[in-house]
């Protein structure tokens, strides 16, 4: 079949086991995925503790379109197309930084932080001609939830809570990890990959390749975190769908909710530096020092959001989908804000040894992911299986399809919701 010529049936191009492998191949689909899903739903832009005060921005992508993220002088959160209206240049190329506003490089038409037009130089020739209040920046709509911020270029998108859903408790647990203190971005790496983005989005609760690609940092851990993540025998490892595309995968059961704590878990060793640095603070209690150092490595499961944000034990995965074959990531390190420096430091060390750029986890994960695109082009006919799993996967006592770790439920979700979004209103 030819999706460029009409995008015909492509409801067949995904079944209830497997695939087609032209979903990471075809141009033209890729260009209704950026229509039907990354300009239509929710899309992940940003975490609040990146725009604590009045003027901070980070620029960042929903999709392909440049978009601005603010905080505004009232306190509220903007997300403005990044693309002046007079001649479409874009406004801010920083990162990130605080601003009292944005104005264009090319002609200096100024804006607000919160996107009105604020200014346009030598006005006259615009005299019954223009009007600022009818030309401010595209606002999307906005949505928070736990600090996470999400924006839409659908202003009749379903309200956030509602997309996310049976998701919401499992942000809310994943947010406990930083002891009682609020979640901080610490920094972030980003990379590219020669790949399709739908096959970094498989990989969150995809359990079934991590004692195999990721052998090496197996070996480089200690024997009780390599055990932690031992999960191939482990029955209460499972993946649970829950709905809209959004998926989570439990490593560490006894990591699931760090609020509850039985006392028995001994903690590990290598951390025991910091029990002992923590431990000559007098506003410390035991049970607080227990608290964080057992939340060192994060939660215990891997919360996949669709369409491009993974909160993964204990950073953010974010994806960009640059074309049908390239990917970009970024990979985002959390620490306690206000927390004690040693367990901010040592949670990066633990971040960079796996998703750092000199890290075992990323290279070998990039280099998995572009060796399947390197491989569906040689055979784009044939079928991506998502079958694992499926004859033992059966609805839990909340109905909620469920199935090991390492079964692929997740995935199944994932296309579920794909297909929704490509063929609704056909």
């Amino acid at each position: 079949m030819s999706t460029a010529a009409g995008h015909d049936d492509i409801g067949a191009l995904v079944g209830a086991d497997r695939v087609a492998g032209t979903l990471y191949t075809d141009p033209a689909l890729f260009e209704r995925e950026m229509d039907r899903i990354f300009q239509s739903t929710w899309v992940w832009v940003a975490h609040e503790s990146e725009i604590p005060k009045a003027g901070d921005f980070r620029t960042t992508w929903v999709g392909r379109l440049p978009v601005i993220v603010t905080r505004d002088r009232k306190g509220g959160i903007n997300v403005l197309l990044n693309r002046c209206r007079h001649r479409g240049a874009s406004l801010c190329e920083a990162p990130k930084g605080n601003a009292n506003g944005f104005t264009c490089p090319y002609h200096a038409w100024s804006y607000a932080l919160d996107g009105k037009l604020r200014g346009i130089p030598y006005p006259d020739g615009y005299e019954d001609v223009v009007e600022k209040k009818d030309l401010p920046l595209v606002r999307l709509k906005v949505g928070v939830y736990a600090g996470m911020i999400f924006a839409s270029f659908n202003e009749d998108v379903e309200p956030l809570e509602d997309f996310l859903g049976d998701a919401r408790p499992w942000i809310d647990r994943f947010m406990k990890q930083t002891a009682g203190y609020p979640v901080k971005v610490q920094g972030e790496h980003k990379f590219r990959f020669l790949g399709n983005w739908k096959i970094q989005l498989e990989n969150t609760t995809d359990w079934y390749h991590f004692p195999i690609v990721h052998r090496s940092w197996m070996s480089s851990v200690d024997a009780e975190t390599a055990s932690m993540l031992s999960i191939m025998t482990d029955d209460s490892a499972v993946t649970h769908a829950l709905g809209n595309g959004h998926s989570v995968a439990i490593s560490v059961a006894e990591h699931v909710d760090l609020d509850v704590d039985d006392g028995t878990e001994k903690l590990q060793d290598r951390f025991a530096h910091i029990v002992e640095e923590l431990s000559r603070d007098e506003t410390m209690t035991p049970e607080q020092i227990r608290r964080i150092v057992r939340s060192m490595h994060g939660v215990g499961f891997n919360l996949n959001l669709f369409p491009n944000v993974a909160m993964s034990m204990s950073f953010f995965r974010v994806l960009r989908p640059i074309s049908v074959d390239e990917t970009e990531i970024r990979h985002v390190a959390l620490g306690l804000d206000g927390g004690p420096d040693v367990v901010n430091r040592e949670r990066l060390r633990i971040h960079e040894h796996f998703q750092g750029p000199f890290g075992f986890g990323s290279p070998d994960d990039a280099e998995a992911w572009a060796r399947v695109q390197r491989g569906v082009a040689g055979g784009a006919d044939l079928p991506i299986l998502v079958n694992r799993g499926l004859a033992r996967e059966k609805p839990n006592d909340s109905g909620l399809l469920t199935s090991h770790a390492t079964d692929e439920t997740g995935m199944r979700e994932a296309y579920a919701m794909w297909k929704r979004m490509m063929t609704d209103g056909e």
